[in-house]
């Protein structure tokens, strides 16, 4: 289906709005960064939480921090951390790295750990190796006492057992993080909201043949939900198919509204106050 002859959809009238998913770093879009900002900016998006899904993007975030966060007034954070797909680059070395920049977190405005989990959709790390990266990110998570961010992907069952198991070692904090772009049934997102996590709505909340997500936004108390793009991946409708960006988190924020029957602005003041609560901005 080609969609070279649509113009994106920009909407404009929010203020406030904290997209805690945008991998801006990507090549998709990292050579447009400043017309990007300028658009979330425009698009009422002034703050952007920035993950990593490896070593070389751990950096890659926080040198993009760095260079553009103020821009125009836009406030950007970055996490550091290994998604299950470079599970099996993880090593004593690497950790030591994740650990070094954590201790400096201040200065690189750096407020997670992620992306971390397990994801056997892809398979692309052996599920004992994921499991064991998991796992020894979780430790850091709650020694360094700083929030995760949560991948996962047809990997549930496995994904609940290691986070009940850690906090039944009391190694949870009691905000750990967020579950990003729930996938999961509304059953097990009350699970993780019953831990203490965030739940994050992406792109897929927007399409049409989604019925699974709209249900986990229906149980998800008000106080837990967190809105995101995972730039450039799940661009929402009515965009979908072009290169996502954080103004378009504008369009989840709209469908939230569209189906919790509140206002848009008031969506993007909750979202965000959930958001700064989460990561600990002040």
């Amino acid at each position: 289906m080609s969609h070279k002859h649509r113009d994106p959809v920009y909407p404009e009238g929010l203020t406030g709005v904290f997209d805690t998913h945008a991998h801006l770093y990507d090549e998709r879009i990292l050579a447009d960064s400043g017309n990007v900002l300028e658009r979330a900016l425009k698009c009422g998006v002034d703050t952007v939480l920035v993950p990593a899904d490896n070593e070389e993007t751990s950096k890659k975030a926080v040198d993009f921090v760095r260079e553009w966060d103020g821009y125009k007034g836009i406030d950007l954070y970055c996490s550091v951390g290994v998604h299950p797909h470079e599970a099996s680059s993880y090593d004593d070395r690497t950790e030591q790295a994740l650990i070094g920049l954590i201790a400096e977190r201040e200065k690189h405005k750096i407020k997670a750990i992620g992306e971390i989990g397990l994801d056997y959709y892809y398979d692309l790390s052996p599920r004992d190796v994921q499991r064991d990266v998991f796992r020894r990110q979780l430790q850091i998570a709650y020694e360094l006492d700083i929030p995760f961010i949560l991948h996962e992907r047809e990997a549930t069952q496995d994904s609940l057992n290691i986070l009940k198991e850690a906090k039944q070692k009391g190694m949870m904090l009691a905000s750990p993080g967020v579950c990003h772009c729930c996938t999961c049934s509304a059953e097990i997102a009350k699970i993780l909201i019953d831990m203490g996590f965030y739940i994050g709505f992406d792109g897929p909340l927007t399409f049409k043949n989604n019925k699974k997500t709209p249900g986990v936004l229906e149980i998800c108390p008000w106080d837990r939900i967190l809105v995101e793009t995972d730039s450039p991946y799940l661009t929402p409708e009515p965009n979908r198919g072009m290169t996502n960006e954080p103004a378009f988190v504008t369009l989840v924020v709209e469908k939230i509204a569209q189906l919790k029957g509140a206002d848009p602005q008031e969506v993007a003041r909750i979202t965000r106050e959930n958001g700064m609560n989460l990561f600990r901005i002040k």
